[in-house]
């Protein structure tokens, strides 16, 4: 299979993964990028099963809009059982690195609020060590450059995503060569820094299930 038929592949898979806890008041959290667009379109079948959507962009509002399903502002959901999204890079402890399309920090916020977060990823996104995508760190527009000197100095080579703003107003760096041997550390390391809205290190809260394309199927594998 092609990596877009793969990417349909684990999209259904994840529409399948829920559907059975699917309920009149469910809303569900979805992500933003390829990967996720092909779980909207495959969730857009169940959509008389459930009441709404939370989206982490703008862009994956409008698809789900698209199919007809309510998509509600954050502030107004108490819980969310179900968080569907992609990566850039996830490892054997579904750890990730997220941010390419630069949705970085309302994929985090979504994923902090949902009691399981199922990611979608062909088996591409599966890493030993993560690093060989650049890392994108989402930063407050004035504070660009003191961050990318920052990020210097922990080893890192960052480059300006240069015309991209964010749903928030923020700039993107990718960071090129960063040795990241803890996750977990190296994301509450950048956290730290002044002017860091957040960086795409999903460590601290990785998924809990990964649905993973091979050319052998989709594999279910769970965090251990």
């Amino acid at each position: 299979m092609t990596q877009d038929e793969l990417k349909r592949a684990v999209g259904e898979a994840a529409a399948e993964y829920i559907r059975p806890y699917l309920e009149d008041d469910s809303i569900i959290g979805v992500g933003t990028g390829s990967t996720a667009n092909c779980f909207i379109d495959a969730l857009a079948q169940h959509k008389h099963l459930f009441d709404g959507a939370v989206a982490s962009s703008e862009a994956s509002a409008q698809r789900l809009k698209d199919h007809g399903i309510p998509v509600y502002n954050l502030n107004s959901v108490s819980n969310l059982d179900f968080y569907i999204d992609g990566a850039d890079e996830i490892n054997e402890h579904l750890e990730m690195i997220k941010g390419g399309g630069a949705a970085l920090t309302r994929e985090k916020i979504v994923a902090a609020v949902a009691r399981e977060f199922v990611c979608v990823a062909d088996e591409s996104k599966l890493v030993e060590r993560m690093g060989t995508f650049p890392l994108p760190v989402e930063v407050i527009p004035m504070a660009r450059s003191y961050v990318a000197r920052e990020i210097v100095k922990l080893g890192g080579d960052p480059v300006w995503r240069e015309g991209v703003i964010t749903d928030n107003a923020g700039h993107i760096l990718d960071v090129h060569n960063l040795d990241i041997p803890s996750a977990i550390a190296m994301e509450e390391k950048l956290n730290q820094i002044t002017g860091v809205i957040t960086n795409g290190l999903f460590a601290l809260r990785p998924a809990n299930v990964l649905l993973l394309g091979t050319q052998d199927g989709v594999r279910t594998i769970k965090a251990s």
